[in-house]
């Protein structure tokens, strides 16, 4: 499935992303406030059932979302710690 970034779902995902996360890059040593992504922890292509899973967004800059976009594996389990704590 082809992602949509105009769709209201997606959208809305995506705002409740960045307000967990505080309108902020979320990668360690990071804390840009601008040119922000909602990057999927599990990616969408293969994780089709958490696409809209808040828990499965973290908030990223476009650079370090472009350091992480091939090797979205190794940073699984430091995103997924990161969104315990922001979730208190």
């Amino acid at each position: 499935m082809k992602r949509n970034y105009d769709d209201p779902v997606y959208k809305d995902w995506r705002v409740k992303v960045y307000k967990r996360d505080n309108f902020k890059c979320q990668m360690p040593g990071c804390k840009r406030t601008n040119y922000l992504n909602a990057h999927h922890i599990k990616k969408w292509a293969s994780a089709s059932m958490l696409r809209y899973d808040i828990d499965n967004g973290i908030t990223l800059c476009k650079y370090c979302h472009k350091k992480v976009t091939g090797c979205e594996q190794h940073y699984q389990g430091l995103f997924q710690s990161i969104v315990r704590r922001n979730n208190g």
